[in-house]
């Protein structure tokens, strides 16, 4: 009987083709590991740590938004401490202590300076130097680039809360609520004023002409809302009609938030309204954050317009 034989040729051949790849089994295309986060959210994540570094590099933005409220606490806590504690017509308690009240309003006004004066000159100068069209014209998406922005915005604005609230306790000895009611009253008000006072921060960059115009922009109105929301005098010192105009911004509303956090129950009764009114609070800072979101969409373009 006669076998097949392979011929030298045909060994040949074989051995010039290449080897076939093998096959895939019954089980299934092998499955890719997931990402622990959506590309953008991971781009936004790497984004915010990028300006959380760049945040504390700035000496000069360190010290006018981070360090700023916890110079102005020292400072008004040191200087008025020998004029005794603040009280209310209704307080028998002999009312708090100076570094208390100034407490409040410093976590206020550190909302307003990390979001709106820090975001509103960064991207300002970022705009004037053409840092955004580049960004623009990068496969950035602009979620992640605002995703960035504002996990800037709430990780040091978390940082210099505590920092506030640490001097306070250590160096000036207020005592912080044990309630866990207040300190969920003051959770609420500072997310929700810190996202608030990002978004116009976004809003009020796009005011500026120039990035060396920016700090002369963006500081007057901050300045100026500090001192008519109850930030550096008592708001029922001040007249209505100034009472009337702080109330229309969320400054106004961020200030009396804190103070419902930390300050006795008896001092309600030293707000216009005779109370704390954390519905109207929240109220009004929801409208602003809307506001704000529609504002920062109307308003943000990578480039300026000629």
């Amino acid at each position: 009987m006669n076998t097949p034989t392979t011929s030298k040729a045909d060994k040949a051949d074989q051995a010039a083709q290449p080897a076939q790849p093998p096959q895939p089994t019954q089980a299934g295309p092998a499955r890719k590991p997931p990402h622990p986060l959506p590309g953008i959210l991971r781009t936004g994540a790497r984004r915010a740590a990028f300006e959380i570094r760049g945040y504390f590099r700035a000496g000069d933005t360190v010290f006018f938004t981070f360090l700023f409220p916890v110079m102005m606490l020292v400072i008004f806590s040191a200087a008025f401490s020998s004029q005794g504690n603040i009280g209310t017509a209704a307080d028998g308690s002999g009312g708090v202590s100076i570094a208390t009240y100034y407490m409040t309003g410093m976590l206020a006004a550190g909302m307003l300076l990390s979001g709106t004066q820090g975001l509103g000159i960064d991207i300002a100068v970022e705009k004037s130097e053409g840092t955004l069209a580049r960004l623009g014209a990068s496969p950035l998406s602009p979620v992640s680039y605002f995703i960035g922005k504002f996990g800037q915005v709430l990780v040091t604005g978390t940082v210099q809360a505590a920092l506030i609230l640490l001097v306070a306790r250590f160096a000036f000895g207020v005592e912080l609520p044990s309630e866990p009611g207040r300190w969920l009253t003051f959770a609420w008000v500072f997310l929700l004023g810190t996202a608030v006072a990002a978004l116009l921060g976004v809003a009020l960059s796009a005011v500026p002409r120039t990035g060396k115009s920016a700090t002369a922009v963006v500081l007057p109105p901050v300045l100026i809302l500090q001192f008519i929301s109850g930030v550096y005098l008592q708001f029922s010192m001040l007249p209505e009609w100034l009472q009337n105009i702080a109330s229309v911004f969320p400054l106004r509303w961020m200030a009396q938030g804190m103070r419902a956090a930390f300050l006795p129950e008896v001092f309600a009764t030293a707000e216009p309204a005779g109370e704390w009114g954390l519905g109207l609070v929240c109220a009004v800072l929801v409208g602003w954050l809307i506001a704000g979101v529609a504002l920062s969409a109307l308003t943000f373009r990578w480039s300026r317009r000629s």
